[in-house]
């Protein structure tokens, strides 16, 4: 098998030099990411004044990203994680780094290399996040991975925060392609910090030897192992259902606020802030939570809350009563998604992880824009308050669910 780095057991969380480059550069991949959401639209409306074309533009992107996903996991799986890394960032600096060179230089910048460039940007982005996900494993010891993921969530967060508000900053000052350049350096020394990582040695054991029967069973190895495993077969189909209920949730909250309560931007934005705020306090205290609850308790109640989180924002009246719930919404969703994350982590095979988090991902977001359509359709039709108790009901009854199953045992095997 491919060796990445030196044959050496993780190292401590707060002791682990290879984590806090890994760490660090996640948040710069972020902060890349949340500059590009609000350039590149600004770049197309510069350049075309059709809004229509930034949205094309975004789905074209979406798509490559979810078509990259299903062969995602094989790459990471069969390849050098390390190397993918650095080279999925290394890729990505120069393709984001060609735009402002065309905008800089032709007098009359075309816009279809976007259309060539940002897809093939979010496909590498998919590898990057499904090698990122498998390369936890080997950077800290399993009973550490909730923490860690915590911390990478927590990091994140509050990168998205920055990111817009820097992304406008260096718009105004040096233009949409000039936001666009700092996006490209901020992979690039992304890149130059992950050559500090260094993971364990991969071994072909017998089972992963045996296993390469041909590319399709290698391309549904993933899918079959999380529908045979007895606790993340029932925990994938709660969380399909649960992101059909919420995926369009910040769109219809925004909606409340703009045409229910009559706010300006600035107040959307603080409210929004507020959530933010949510999934940092939540990612820092997921790992505490769940040693003292265990899985179950963890995982199903923070479910739970942010379903009764839901429910309350029908009635509410008031910015800072949207704000508040939206604190506690957003914190008890990233609980939840780290308890999740770090479990398939724990239990999948090392050879699988790849696959099972490429499954699991596509199959998890796959009724994800049917229901951001659905409600977000019901929002605008019969109202918010409709919207916000069919959804948070939706979400409770999940998690009451998910007490029929064996994802209620504190510790799955």
């Amino acid at each position: 098998m491919t060796i990445t780095g030196q044959p050496a057991a993780p190292a401590s969380l707060g002791r682990s030099r290879g984590f806090n480059a890994f760490w660090s550069a996640q948040i710069l991949s972020v902060l890349g990411d949340s500059f590009a959401q609000l350039a590149v639209p600004l770049l197309v409306l510069d350049a075309t004044g059709s809004i229509a074309t930034a949205g094309l533009l975004t789905g074209v992107s979406g798509t490559a990203a979810v078509v990259a996903g299903l062969f995602a996991g094989v790459v990471v799986d069969r390849c050098d994680r390390r190397a993918l890394l650095i080279g999925a960032d290394a890729a990505r600096m120069l393709l984001f780094a060609v735009i402002p060179l065309v905008w800089w230089l032709a007098p009359a910048p075309p816009v279809w290399p976007l259309f060539v460039l940002l897809p093939l940007a979010a496909a590498i982005g998919m590898v990057f996040q499904v090698a990122a996900v498998t390369a936890m494993r080997g950077l800290v010891p399993g009973a550490e991975l909730t923490r860690a993921n915590g911390r990478l969530y927590a990091g994140g967060a509050l990168a998205s925060v920055v990111g817009p508000a820097l992304a406008g900053a260096v718009s105004g000052w040096l233009g949409p392609a000039g936001a666009i350049a700092v996006d490209a350096a901020s992979f690039g020394l992304s890149a130059a910090l992950l050559t500090l990582v260094r993971l364990p040695r991969r071994t072909a054991g017998a089972a992963e030897q045996g296993e390469r029967t041909g590319p399709w069973a290698e391309f549904l190895a993933g899918a079959r192992f999380l529908l045979r495993h007895p606790v993340l077969r029932p925990l994938t189909g709660l969380l399909t259902v649960f992101i059909l209920l919420t995926y369009g949730m910040d769109d219809v909250v925004i909606y409340h606020l703009k045409h229910g309560l009559g706010q300006s931007d600035g107040t959307v934005g603080l409210v929004l802030a507020a959530g933010a705020a949510g999934t940092v306090t939540g990612s820092l205290a997921v790992a505490s939570l769940r040693r003292r609850f265990g899985f179950a308790a963890c995982w199903t109640g923070a479910v739970a809350l942010t379903g009764v989180a839901v429910v309350a924002l029908a009635p509410t009246r008031r910015p800072a009563e949207v704000g508040a719930l939206l604190l506690v919404y957003f914190g008890c969703l990233s609980v939840g998604g780290i308890c999740s994350l770090s479990l398939r982590q724990e239990v999948t095979p090392e050879h699988l992880l790849g696959r099972v988090t490429a499954a699991f991902w596509t199959i998890h977001f796959s009724l994800g824009g049917l229901g951001a359509a659905a409600f977000t359709w019901l929002a605008q039709h019969h109202g918010t308050t409709l919207t916000f108790a069919l959804a948070g009901t939706g979400g409770v009854a999940v998690a009451l669910a998910a007490l029929f199953t064996a994802v209620r045992r504190a510790a799955p095997a």
